[in-house]
Protein backbone atom coordinates (compact mmCIF):
# COMPACT_ATOMS: atom_id res chain seq x y z
CA UNK A 1 0.00 0.00 0.00
CA UNK A 2 1.01 3.61 -0.47
CA UNK A 3 0.49 6.70 1.64
CA UNK A 4 -1.88 9.39 0.40
CA UNK A 5 1.11 11.65 -0.28
CA UNK A 6 2.92 9.08 -2.43
CA UNK A 7 -0.27 8.20 -4.28
CA UNK A 8 -0.70 11.87 -5.11
CA UNK A 9 2.84 12.01 -6.51
CA UNK A 10 2.06 9.14 -8.91
CA UNK A 11 -1.32 10.37 -10.08
CA UNK A 12 -1.27 14.19 -10.37
CA UNK A 13 -0.14 15.28 -13.83
CA UNK A 14 -0.87 18.99 -14.16
CA UNK A 15 1.77 21.71 -14.62
CA UNK A 16 3.88 22.15 -11.50
CA UNK A 17 3.11 18.68 -10.15
CA UNK A 18 6.21 16.45 -9.83
CA UNK A 19 4.71 13.72 -12.05
CA UNK A 20 3.38 16.28 -14.51
CA UNK A 21 6.79 17.94 -14.81
CA UNK A 22 8.44 14.54 -15.16
CA UNK A 23 6.15 13.23 -17.92
CA UNK A 24 6.70 16.43 -19.88
CA UNK A 25 10.31 15.31 -20.41
CA UNK A 26 9.14 12.71 -22.97
CA UNK A 27 7.60 12.81 -26.44
CA UNK A 28 3.97 11.82 -25.88
CA UNK A 29 1.60 10.34 -28.52
CA UNK A 30 -1.46 12.60 -28.65
CA UNK A 31 -3.40 11.53 -31.79
CA UNK A 32 -3.33 9.67 -35.06
CA UNK A 33 -2.16 11.90 -37.90
CA UNK A 34 -5.13 10.90 -40.07
CA UNK A 35 -7.50 12.38 -37.47
CA UNK A 36 -6.67 15.72 -39.08
CA UNK A 37 -7.29 14.63 -42.68
CA UNK A 38 -10.77 16.13 -42.86
CA UNK A 39 -11.09 18.19 -39.69
CA UNK A 40 -7.86 20.16 -39.62
CA UNK A 41 -8.27 21.46 -36.06
CA UNK A 42 -9.00 19.28 -33.05
CA UNK A 43 -9.42 20.22 -29.37
CA UNK A 44 -7.41 17.99 -27.09
CA UNK A 45 -6.54 17.90 -23.41
CA UNK A 46 -3.19 16.47 -22.36
CA UNK A 47 -1.54 16.55 -18.91
CA UNK A 48 -4.27 18.86 -17.66
CA UNK A 49 -3.79 21.45 -20.41
CA UNK A 50 -6.48 22.42 -22.93
CA UNK A 51 -4.90 22.62 -26.39
CA UNK A 52 -5.70 22.91 -30.09
CA UNK A 53 -4.02 20.43 -32.41
CA UNK A 54 -3.97 21.36 -36.09
CA UNK A 55 -2.40 20.85 -39.50
CA UNK A 56 -1.97 24.00 -41.56
CA UNK A 57 -2.32 24.29 -45.33
CA UNK A 58 1.40 23.67 -45.82
CA UNK A 59 1.00 20.32 -44.05
CA UNK A 60 2.78 21.34 -40.85
CA UNK A 61 1.34 20.18 -37.54
CA UNK A 62 0.99 22.50 -34.57
CA UNK A 63 -0.14 22.28 -30.97
CA UNK A 64 -1.03 25.50 -29.14
CA UNK A 65 -2.97 26.50 -26.08
CA UNK A 66 -6.66 26.54 -26.79
CA UNK A 67 -7.40 30.19 -25.89
CA UNK A 68 -6.45 33.09 -28.13
CA UNK A 69 -4.04 35.70 -26.78
CA UNK A 70 -6.43 38.52 -27.76
CA UNK A 71 -9.84 37.86 -26.16
CA UNK A 72 -9.41 34.22 -25.07
CA UNK A 73 -11.64 32.78 -27.80
CA UNK A 74 -11.50 29.03 -28.48
CA UNK A 75 -8.84 28.35 -31.13
CA UNK A 76 -10.16 24.84 -31.76
CA UNK A 77 -12.83 26.67 -33.81
CA UNK A 78 -10.20 28.63 -35.69
CA UNK A 79 -9.22 27.96 -39.28
CA UNK A 80 -5.89 27.03 -40.75
CA UNK A 81 -3.79 29.12 -43.09
CA UNK A 82 -0.67 28.31 -45.09
CA UNK A 83 1.26 29.18 -41.96
CA UNK A 84 -0.50 28.57 -38.67
CA UNK A 85 -3.91 28.81 -37.06
CA UNK A 86 -6.17 31.88 -37.27
CA UNK A 87 -8.67 32.77 -34.56
CA UNK A 88 -12.23 32.87 -35.90
CA UNK A 89 -13.18 35.75 -33.57
CA UNK A 90 -10.94 38.61 -34.78
CA UNK A 91 -8.53 36.89 -37.15
CA UNK A 92 -5.33 36.92 -35.12
CA UNK A 93 -2.94 34.42 -36.71
CA UNK A 94 -0.53 32.24 -34.73
CA UNK A 95 2.27 30.10 -36.10
CA UNK A 96 3.41 26.72 -34.74
CA UNK A 97 5.78 28.47 -32.32
CA UNK A 98 2.86 30.33 -30.76
CA UNK A 99 3.93 33.70 -32.19
CA UNK A 100 1.22 36.09 -33.33
CA UNK A 101 2.17 36.89 -36.94
CA UNK A 102 -0.95 38.84 -37.99
CA UNK A 103 -3.37 41.17 -36.14
CA UNK A 104 -6.03 42.36 -38.59
CA UNK A 105 -7.09 45.99 -38.07
CA UNK A 106 -4.46 46.52 -35.34
CA UNK A 107 -1.77 46.13 -38.03
CA UNK A 108 -3.59 48.77 -40.11
CA UNK A 109 -4.51 51.17 -37.30
CA UNK A 110 -1.08 51.06 -35.70
CA UNK A 111 1.40 50.29 -38.48
CA UNK A 112 4.25 51.45 -36.24
CA UNK A 113 3.67 48.38 -34.05
CA UNK A 114 4.23 45.92 -36.90
CA UNK A 115 7.24 43.81 -36.20
CA UNK A 116 7.04 44.41 -32.47
CA UNK A 117 7.17 41.18 -30.54
CA UNK A 118 3.97 40.27 -28.71
CA UNK A 119 3.64 37.76 -25.89
CA UNK A 120 3.23 34.32 -27.42
CA UNK A 121 0.60 31.74 -26.65
CA UNK A 122 1.88 28.45 -25.33
CA UNK A 123 2.96 26.12 -28.13
CA UNK A 124 4.54 22.66 -28.27
CA UNK A 125 6.48 20.94 -31.06
CA UNK A 126 4.73 18.09 -32.88
CA UNK A 127 6.31 15.29 -34.90
CA UNK A 128 4.63 12.70 -37.12
CA UNK A 129 5.93 9.15 -36.89
CA UNK A 130 4.38 5.94 -38.28
CA UNK A 131 0.94 7.55 -38.50
CA UNK A 132 1.10 8.89 -34.94
CA UNK A 133 1.51 12.47 -33.74
CA UNK A 134 3.92 12.96 -30.85
CA UNK A 135 4.17 16.19 -28.83
CA UNK A 136 6.90 17.39 -26.50
CA UNK A 137 5.61 19.58 -23.66
CA UNK A 138 8.74 19.94 -21.56
CA UNK A 139 11.72 22.29 -21.28
CA UNK A 140 14.17 22.77 -24.11
CA UNK A 141 16.32 21.33 -25.47
CA UNK A 142 13.94 18.50 -26.33
CA UNK A 143 15.30 14.95 -26.37
CA UNK A 144 15.23 12.95 -29.59
CA UNK A 145 11.98 11.27 -30.59
CA UNK A 146 12.78 7.53 -30.39
CA UNK A 147 11.98 5.63 -33.59
CA UNK A 148 11.22 2.19 -32.18
CA UNK A 149 12.22 -0.55 -34.60
CA UNK A 150 8.64 -1.66 -35.49
CA UNK A 151 8.01 1.85 -36.84
CA UNK A 152 10.60 1.13 -39.55
CA UNK A 153 8.99 -2.11 -40.74
CA UNK A 154 7.87 -2.14 -44.38
CA UNK A 155 5.01 -3.85 -46.21
CA UNK A 156 2.62 -3.54 -43.30
CA UNK A 157 -0.95 -2.44 -42.77
CA UNK A 158 -0.94 -0.17 -39.73
CA UNK A 159 -3.78 1.46 -37.83
CA UNK A 160 -4.20 3.69 -34.79
CA UNK A 161 -7.00 2.95 -32.32
CA UNK A 162 -7.96 5.29 -29.48
CA UNK A 163 -10.33 5.15 -26.52
CA UNK A 164 -11.34 7.60 -23.81
CA UNK A 165 -10.85 6.03 -20.37
CA UNK A 166 -12.55 7.73 -17.38
CA UNK A 167 -9.88 7.09 -14.76
CA UNK A 168 -6.34 8.08 -13.81
CA UNK A 169 -3.54 7.04 -16.17
CA UNK A 170 -1.40 5.28 -13.58
CA UNK A 171 -3.83 2.47 -12.78
CA UNK A 172 -3.84 1.81 -16.52
CA UNK A 173 -0.05 1.77 -16.79
CA UNK A 174 0.45 -0.47 -13.74
CA UNK A 175 -1.44 -3.13 -15.70
CA UNK A 176 1.56 -3.22 -18.08
CA UNK A 177 3.71 -4.90 -15.45
CA UNK A 178 1.16 -7.40 -14.15
CA UNK A 179 1.46 -10.78 -15.91
CA UNK A 180 -0.83 -12.88 -13.72
CA UNK A 181 -3.93 -10.84 -14.59
CA UNK A 182 -3.78 -12.37 -18.08
CA UNK A 183 -4.54 -15.81 -16.68
CA UNK A 184 -7.71 -14.60 -14.97
CA UNK A 185 -9.03 -11.53 -16.74
CA UNK A 186 -8.34 -12.65 -20.30
CA UNK A 187 -8.23 -16.45 -20.25
CA UNK A 188 -10.58 -17.62 -17.52
CA UNK A 189 -13.03 -14.72 -17.71
CA UNK A 190 -13.22 -14.83 -21.52
CA UNK A 191 -14.32 -18.46 -21.39
CA UNK A 192 -17.04 -17.66 -18.91
CA UNK A 193 -18.18 -14.62 -20.86
CA UNK A 194 -18.88 -17.05 -23.71
CA UNK A 195 -21.16 -19.04 -21.40
CA UNK A 196 -18.82 -22.00 -21.07
CA UNK A 197 -18.41 -23.85 -17.79
CA UNK A 198 -14.83 -24.92 -18.38
CA UNK A 199 -11.88 -25.60 -16.14
CA UNK A 200 -9.29 -23.00 -15.43
CA UNK A 201 -6.48 -22.09 -17.84
CA UNK A 202 -2.82 -22.90 -17.29
CA UNK A 203 -1.56 -21.47 -13.99
CA UNK A 204 1.38 -19.12 -13.65
CA UNK A 205 4.19 -21.01 -11.95
CA UNK A 206 6.95 -18.39 -12.03
CA UNK A 207 7.19 -14.69 -12.86
CA UNK A 208 10.27 -12.51 -13.18
CA UNK A 209 10.90 -8.83 -13.91
CA UNK A 210 13.96 -7.17 -15.44
CA UNK A 211 14.72 -3.52 -16.04
CA UNK A 212 16.31 -2.29 -19.26
CA UNK A 213 17.02 1.13 -20.74
CA UNK A 214 13.52 1.79 -22.06
CA UNK A 215 11.37 0.05 -19.48
CA UNK A 216 10.83 -3.35 -17.89
CA UNK A 217 10.27 -6.83 -19.21
CA UNK A 218 8.14 -9.33 -17.40
CA UNK A 219 8.74 -13.03 -17.91
CA UNK A 220 6.52 -15.91 -16.99
CA UNK A 221 6.28 -19.68 -16.98
CA UNK A 222 2.86 -21.29 -17.00
CA UNK A 223 1.79 -24.89 -16.71
CA UNK A 224 2.88 -26.76 -19.83
CA UNK A 225 5.70 -24.33 -20.70
CA UNK A 226 9.39 -24.32 -19.86
CA UNK A 227 12.38 -22.02 -19.59
CA UNK A 228 12.84 -22.30 -23.37
CA UNK A 229 9.51 -20.53 -23.90
CA UNK A 230 9.98 -17.06 -25.50
CA UNK A 231 7.77 -15.55 -22.81
CA UNK A 232 10.38 -16.65 -20.28
CA UNK A 233 13.46 -15.99 -22.38
CA UNK A 234 12.42 -12.47 -23.45
CA UNK A 235 9.03 -11.62 -22.00
CA UNK A 236 6.85 -8.60 -22.71
CA UNK A 237 7.70 -4.93 -22.43
CA UNK A 238 6.48 -2.22 -20.10
CA UNK A 239 7.59 0.73 -22.23
CA UNK A 240 8.68 3.81 -20.31
CA UNK A 241 6.99 5.93 -19.12
CA UNK A 242 3.39 5.22 -20.25
CA UNK A 243 3.55 2.47 -22.86
CA UNK A 244 3.36 -1.26 -23.45
CA UNK A 245 4.82 -3.22 -26.36
CA UNK A 246 3.93 -6.67 -27.61
CA UNK A 247 5.48 -7.75 -30.90
CA UNK A 248 3.04 -6.28 -33.38
CA UNK A 249 1.48 -3.47 -31.42
CA UNK A 250 2.08 -0.66 -28.97
CA UNK A 251 -0.26 0.78 -26.35
CA UNK A 252 0.10 4.11 -24.56
CA UNK A 253 -1.87 5.32 -21.54
CA UNK A 254 -1.71 9.09 -22.04
CA UNK A 255 -2.80 11.25 -19.10
CA UNK A 256 -5.57 13.64 -20.13
CA UNK A 257 -5.81 15.02 -16.60
CA UNK A 258 -5.90 13.51 -13.12
CA UNK A 259 -9.13 11.58 -13.77
CA UNK A 260 -9.06 10.73 -17.46
CA UNK A 261 -6.78 8.83 -19.83
CA UNK A 262 -6.41 8.65 -23.60
CA UNK A 263 -5.62 5.11 -24.72
CA UNK A 264 -3.65 5.09 -27.99
CA UNK A 265 -2.75 1.82 -29.70
CA UNK A 266 -0.72 1.23 -32.86
CA UNK A 267 -1.20 -2.06 -34.69
CA UNK A 268 0.96 -3.58 -37.45
CA UNK A 269 0.18 -6.53 -39.70
CA UNK A 270 2.68 -7.44 -42.41
CA UNK A 271 0.88 -8.28 -45.64
CA UNK A 272 1.49 -11.65 -47.37
CA UNK A 273 4.46 -12.03 -49.72
CA UNK A 274 2.21 -12.04 -52.76
CA UNK A 275 0.94 -8.56 -51.80
CA UNK A 276 4.42 -7.04 -51.52
CA UNK A 277 5.70 -4.46 -52.12
CA UNK A 278 2.92 -2.71 -50.26
CA UNK A 279 2.91 0.98 -49.41
CA UNK A 280 0.31 2.41 -47.05
CA UNK A 281 -0.31 6.03 -48.01
CA UNK A 282 -2.24 6.92 -44.86
CA UNK A 283 -2.53 5.16 -41.51
CA UNK A 284 -6.22 5.10 -40.50
CA UNK A 285 -7.24 6.22 -37.02
CA UNK A 286 -10.48 5.32 -35.29
CA UNK A 287 -12.04 5.42 -31.85
CA UNK A 288 -12.98 2.16 -30.17
CA UNK A 289 -16.25 2.02 -28.22
CA UNK A 290 -15.91 0.96 -24.59
CA UNK A 291 -19.57 1.12 -23.47
CA UNK A 292 -22.35 -1.01 -24.97
CA UNK A 293 -25.99 -0.06 -25.72
CA UNK A 294 -26.95 -1.36 -22.26
CA UNK A 295 -24.62 1.10 -20.55
CA UNK A 296 -22.26 -1.64 -19.39
CA UNK A 297 -18.56 -1.79 -20.26
CA UNK A 298 -17.82 -3.86 -23.38
CA UNK A 299 -15.99 -7.01 -22.27
CA UNK A 300 -15.57 -8.99 -25.48
CA UNK A 301 -11.86 -8.41 -26.13
CA UNK A 302 -8.56 -8.03 -24.36
CA UNK A 303 -8.04 -4.25 -24.26
CA UNK A 304 -11.61 -3.59 -23.15
CA UNK A 305 -11.30 -6.22 -20.45
CA UNK A 306 -8.27 -4.31 -19.17
CA UNK A 307 -10.29 -1.10 -19.23
CA UNK A 308 -12.91 -2.69 -16.98
CA UNK A 309 -10.19 -3.46 -14.43
CA UNK A 310 -8.84 0.10 -14.63
CA UNK A 311 -12.10 2.00 -14.26
CA UNK A 312 -13.28 -0.43 -11.59
CA UNK A 313 -10.67 1.03 -9.24
CA UNK A 314 -12.39 4.43 -9.31
CA UNK A 315 -11.36 7.73 -10.85
CA UNK A 316 -8.11 7.63 -8.86
CA UNK A 317 -7.25 4.36 -7.16
CA UNK A 318 -6.85 4.61 -3.39
CA UNK A 319 -3.60 2.71 -2.98
CA UNK A 320 -3.65 3.13 0.79
CA UNK A 321 -6.32 0.39 0.83
CA UNK A 322 -4.67 -2.13 -1.47
CA UNK A 323 -3.07 -5.37 -0.32
CA UNK A 324 -0.27 -6.41 -2.69
CA UNK A 325 0.65 -10.06 -3.22
CA UNK A 326 3.59 -12.07 -4.46
CA UNK A 327 2.71 -11.51 -8.13
CA UNK A 328 2.90 -7.74 -7.72
CA UNK A 329 6.67 -7.32 -7.69
CA UNK A 330 6.48 -5.58 -11.07
CA UNK A 331 4.06 -3.04 -9.58
CA UNK A 332 6.46 -2.15 -6.78
CA UNK A 333 9.37 -1.93 -9.23
CA UNK A 334 7.76 0.57 -11.57
CA UNK A 335 6.50 2.67 -8.67
CA UNK A 336 10.02 2.86 -7.25
CA UNK A 337 11.45 3.80 -10.64
CA UNK A 338 8.93 6.62 -11.01
CA UNK A 339 9.76 7.98 -7.55
CA UNK A 340 13.49 7.79 -8.32
CA UNK A 341 13.05 9.47 -11.70
CA UNK A 342 10.94 12.29 -10.29
CA UNK A 343 13.75 13.01 -7.85
CA UNK A 344 16.32 12.88 -10.66
CA UNK A 345 14.35 15.34 -12.79
CA UNK A 346 13.94 17.68 -9.82
CA UNK A 347 17.74 17.58 -9.46
CA UNK A 348 18.23 18.50 -13.14
CA UNK A 349 19.01 15.06 -14.59
CA UNK A 350 17.46 13.34 -17.61
CA UNK A 351 14.91 10.63 -16.75
CA UNK A 352 15.02 6.99 -17.77
CA UNK A 353 15.12 6.20 -21.48
CA UNK A 354 15.91 9.73 -22.65
CA UNK A 355 17.83 9.75 -25.94
CA UNK A 356 20.01 12.72 -26.89
CA UNK A 357 21.98 11.12 -29.74
CA UNK A 358 20.14 11.45 -33.10
CA UNK A 359 21.88 8.37 -34.49
CA UNK A 360 20.73 6.23 -31.59
CA UNK A 361 17.15 7.52 -31.94
CA UNK A 362 16.91 6.53 -35.63
CA UNK A 363 16.14 2.90 -34.82
CA UNK A 364 15.62 1.78 -31.22
CA UNK A 365 15.35 -2.03 -30.83
CA UNK A 366 13.05 -3.46 -28.18
CA UNK A 367 13.01 -6.95 -26.70
CA UNK A 368 10.05 -9.08 -27.71
CA UNK A 369 8.89 -12.62 -27.09
CA UNK A 370 7.20 -12.67 -30.51
CA UNK A 371 9.90 -13.82 -32.94
CA UNK A 372 7.33 -13.83 -35.78
CA UNK A 373 6.28 -10.21 -35.28
CA UNK A 374 7.51 -9.12 -38.71
CA UNK A 375 7.80 -12.46 -40.45
CA UNK A 376 6.82 -12.53 -44.10
CA UNK A 377 4.19 -15.22 -44.79
CA UNK A 378 2.86 -16.55 -48.06
CA UNK A 379 -0.84 -15.93 -48.68
CA UNK A 380 -1.71 -19.48 -47.63
CA UNK A 381 0.49 -19.37 -44.51
CA UNK A 382 -1.04 -16.04 -43.56
CA UNK A 383 -4.61 -17.31 -43.79
CA UNK A 384 -3.81 -20.45 -41.81
CA UNK A 385 -2.00 -18.62 -39.00
CA UNK A 386 -4.36 -18.39 -36.02
CA UNK A 387 -3.37 -14.79 -35.17
CA UNK A 388 -3.95 -13.43 -38.67
CA UNK A 389 -6.92 -15.67 -39.41
CA UNK A 390 -8.67 -14.17 -36.39
CA UNK A 391 -8.17 -10.68 -37.82
CA UNK A 392 -9.62 -11.68 -41.17
CA UNK A 393 -12.69 -13.71 -40.25
CA UNK A 394 -16.00 -12.04 -39.50
CA UNK A 395 -16.35 -13.09 -35.89
CA UNK A 396 -13.15 -11.51 -34.58
CA UNK A 397 -14.38 -9.36 -31.70
CA UNK A 398 -11.37 -7.03 -31.70
CA UNK A 399 -12.87 -5.28 -34.73
CA UNK A 400 -15.87 -4.03 -32.74
CA UNK A 401 -16.39 -0.43 -33.74
CA UNK A 402 -13.89 -0.51 -36.61
CA UNK A 403 -15.11 1.70 -39.46
CA UNK A 404 -16.18 -0.18 -42.58
CA UNK A 405 -13.70 1.67 -44.77
CA UNK A 406 -10.81 0.62 -42.49
CA UNK A 407 -11.99 -2.98 -42.48
CA UNK A 408 -12.26 -2.94 -46.27
CA UNK A 409 -8.78 -1.45 -46.70
CA UNK A 410 -7.27 -4.07 -44.38
CA UNK A 411 -8.92 -7.00 -46.19
CA UNK A 412 -7.76 -5.65 -49.54
CA UNK A 413 -4.22 -5.20 -48.23
CA UNK A 414 -3.94 -8.82 -47.06
CA UNK A 415 -5.76 -10.27 -50.09
CA UNK A 416 -8.75 -11.66 -48.19
CA UNK A 417 -11.66 -12.50 -50.49
CA UNK A 418 -15.29 -12.45 -49.36
CA UNK A 419 -15.30 -16.24 -49.16
CA UNK A 420 -12.20 -16.31 -46.97
CA UNK A 421 -13.71 -13.72 -44.66
CA UNK A 422 -16.85 -15.83 -44.19
CA UNK A 423 -15.37 -19.32 -44.16
CA UNK A 424 -11.59 -19.10 -43.81
CA UNK A 425 -9.37 -21.51 -45.68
Amino acid sequence: MLSEEKNRLLTRVGPGEPMGDYLRRYWIPVAGASELDETRVKPIRILGEDLALYRDLSGKFGLVERNCLHRRADLSYGFVEKTGLRCNYHGWLFDADGSCIERPYDDLAHPQTQGQKLPCIKAYPVRELAGLLFAYMGPQPAPELPVYEPFTWKNGFNQVVTADIPCNWFQCQENSCDPVHFEWMHDNWSVRLQGKDAGYSAKHLRVSFDEFEHGFTYKRIREGSSESDPLWQVGRVTLWPMGFYLGQHFEWRVPVDDENTLSISWFHVRVPKERQPYVQNSVPSWKSPIVGPDGRWISTHVINQDIIAWVGQGKISDRSKEYLGASDRGITLIRKRFFDDMEAVAAGADPKGTIRDPEVAKCVPLPTGDSNANRSYTQEEFMRNSYFKARVTEDFRWHAGQPKEVRKAFLEAVGATEQIVKEGL
